[in-house]
């Protein structure tokens, strides 16, 4: 994998918004094989389609890119506030493929792509209207909170210049395929808080009090719920049914 972009596919572009969409977007479709699938190249749809950039022929899976220099931060930016929920109220929302790179060389730092089951309508933030000077006055648009997704919903091609081998990329994606099977958003949206919960203990094995200890934080989040204890014991169930984690002795687990 080549993580310079070839520079010569630019120099007719006098906007610098142009140029990088036609370098990063030139670099995904020559480098990038399918998460999902293993086959060996994407294709990209025609410009300006509203649902995604990419796609493979193989499997189907789509794919919308954004990108961004130096660093991704805790917020990428993304279009339209109320397409953005109806996709995921309708399922029908696109992967991601995040790309961040150097913007004195030209080559990327970081590249992964997000699966579309790790999106709810809680990391998806408002902006507030463009104003009515604006050419698209009163706009909406809304911004991608990447903190609101556990680090297995990030996986990595290139991390920090560093390329990940094809096996463990496909593998990580296979490893959380079944969120997809969860269709009501809440549902989704409690195990995906377990998740989180668990990352943040910071450990390949944990007991069932640890994750008790977010009962405070996930009550916040959930405040038509009044029994936290037993959710948390009925996620941690279905994690471990999905292979997610396993069972080691009574109160243990382990993170598979």
């Amino acid at each position: 994998m080549n993580l310079s972009f070839d520079l010569q596919l630019a120099k007719n572009y006098k906007s610098p918004s142009q140029k990088i969409r036609v370098l990063t977007e030139d670099w995904v479709y020559k480098q990038i094989y399918c998460p999902n699938c293993g086959e060996l190249k994407i294709d990209k749809y025609e410009d300006n389609r509203p649902v995604a950039d990419f796609f493979c022929l193989n499997c189907k899976e789509d794919y919308e890119l954004k990108s961004k220099k130096d660093s991704m931060g805790l917020k990428i930016l993304d279009g339209a506030y109320r397409t953005m929920i109806e996709r995921l109220q309708e399922n029908n929302n696109p992967n991601f493929f995040f790309l961040n790179y150097n913007n004195q060389n030209f080559e990327v730092l970081n590249f992964f792509v997000i699966p579309k089951h790790f999106f709810t309508p809680e990391i998806v933030e408002k902006r507030k209207p463009l104003s009515e000077n604006a050419r698209r006055a009163n706009w909406i648009g809304c911004n991608i909170l990447t903190s609101g997704i556990p680090q297995t919903g990030k996986i990595f091609f290139v991390k920090n210049k560093i390329i990940e081998p094809k096996n463990k990329v496909l593998e990580n994606w296979q490893k959380t395929l079944f969120l997809r099977q969860e269709k009501e958003i809440t549902a989704k949206g409690w195990l995906l808080d377990i998740m989180i919960c668990i990352e943040k203990l910071g450990k390949k094995y944990f007991y069932l009090d640890e994750v008790y200890a977010f009962e405070k934080e996930l009550s916040k989040k959930h405040p038509d719920n009044r029994h936290i204890s037993d959710k948390i014991r009925q996620q941690l169930q279905i994690l471990r049914d999905k292979g997610y984690l396993s069972f080691v002795d009574k109160g243990k687990y382990k993170l598979c």
